[in-house]
C-alpha cells in the first residue's frame, strides 16, 4: 500500500520550531506518513490567504491525502477544531473559514467537530493547537480512516465567500487576491467574468494601482522589459505581471487593491 500523505499549510514561517514540532508529533504516531510542506508562508493571521493557498493546491495530491491547515488567529478561543472530508481529500484545522475554497469546490462534503480528546497530545497548549490537536488528529486518521470516531457531524461550520468580480456596464471591477513571490498581482478576474480577455482582437484597458494595461500575453516572457501585461495564469485567474520585474512594486498595488477592466 502507498504511504499515507499529510500536507502542512501554515502561517508559521520556517524560522521557529513550530513546523518541526508538528512533524515530530505526526511521525511519533505514524512513522509511515509522508509529510509534505505545502506552504508555511501564508500571510500571518490571514484566513483568506490560507483559504486561497489550500484551495489552489490540494487537488494536485493523491486521493486520501490529509491536509492540515493552521492559520488560526483564534487559537485557544471557542472556535472549534474540525475534520473535513471533501470529495476524495481530508482536511484538519480550525473552524474559521480557512476551508471555504475547499467547500466551494467539493461536491461531497462532510464536516465533524473534533471532540474526541483521547486523540490529542496532552496537555493541550492554549496557543499551539497545531501541535497538540491538528497534527495528532491527522496522524491518527491515517491509521484508521474512521472519521466519525473523532467527533460529531456538524452543518453550521464557518464559511465565507471568496471575493467575486462585479460588472457595471462596460466595466468589471475585481480585486487583487494575492501578490506572489515574483510580485505578480493575482486577481479574482477570469475569462468567464470578462469574455473579452479570451476574445481575439478585443479591446480593453486594465487599471491597477498607477498602471494601465492594454496587452494580454500568453507567457510572462512576451512582455517587454518594464512593461506591465496581463496573463491568464496557471490557476485560471488574470494576473498582472512584468517580465523579470515586480508588478506590485512598479504599479503600487498590493493585496486588496481594486482592479478594473474597461471594455472597448
Amino acid at each position: 500500500m502507498a504511504r499515507p500523505i499529510i500536507t502542512l499549510t501554515t502561517d508559521f514561517g520556517t524560522g521557529d520550531y513550530f513546523v518541526g514540532a508538528m512533524k515530530g508529533v505526526i511521525l511519533s504516531i505514524n512513522p509511515e506518513v509522508q509529510i509534505v510542506d505545502l506552504s508555511h508562508n501564508v500571510l500571518p493571521h490571514d484566513v483568506l490567504d490560507g483559504a486561497l493557498t489550500i484551495g489552489q493546491a490540494y487537488k494536485y495530491y493523491p486521493a486520501k491525502t490529509v491536509h492540515v491547515v493552521v492559520v488560526d488567529p483564534g487559537v485557544g478561543s471557542t472556535r472549534r477544531p474540525i475534520l473535513v472530508a471533501g470529495d476524495q481529500h481530508y482536511f484538519v484545522g480550525p473552524d474559521n473559514g480557512v476551508f471555504s475554497s475547499v467547500y466551494d469546490q467539493s461536491e461531497a462534503l462532510h464536516v465533524w467537530h473534533i471532540i474526541s480528546e483521547h486523540y490529542f497530545r496532552q496537555p493541550v497548549s492554549n496557543t499551539f493547537h497545531g501541535r497538540d490537536i491538528f497534527a495528532p488528529v491527522a496522524a491518527w486518521l491515517t491509521k484508521s480512516w474512521q472519521t466519525s470516531a473523532f467527533g460529531e457531524s456538524i452543518t453550521d461550520f464557518v464559511r465565507f465567500g471568496i471575493p467575486k468580480p462585479k460588472a457595471n456596464g462596460n466595466t468589471v471591477k475585481g480585486v487583487v487576491l494575492r501578490v506572489d513571490h515574483f510580485g505578480n498581482l493575482i486577481t479574482n478576474l477570469t475569462p468567464a467574468d470578462v469574455p473579452a480577455l479570451a476574445a481575439e482582437g478585443a479591446k480593453f484597458t486594465i487599471k491597477a494601482g498607477n498602471g494601465q494595461i492594454t496587452k494580454l500575453v500568453p507567457t510572462f516572457s512576451q512582455g517587454g522589459a518594464g512593461e506591465a501585461v496581463g496573463v491568464i495564469g496557471s490557476t485560471g485567474y488574470l494576473e498582472i505581471a512584468m517580465n523579470k520585474g515586480n508588478a506590485s512594486r512598479a504599479l503600487g498595488a498590493t493585496r486588496g487593491a481594486e482592479v478594473t477592466v474597461e471594455l472597448g
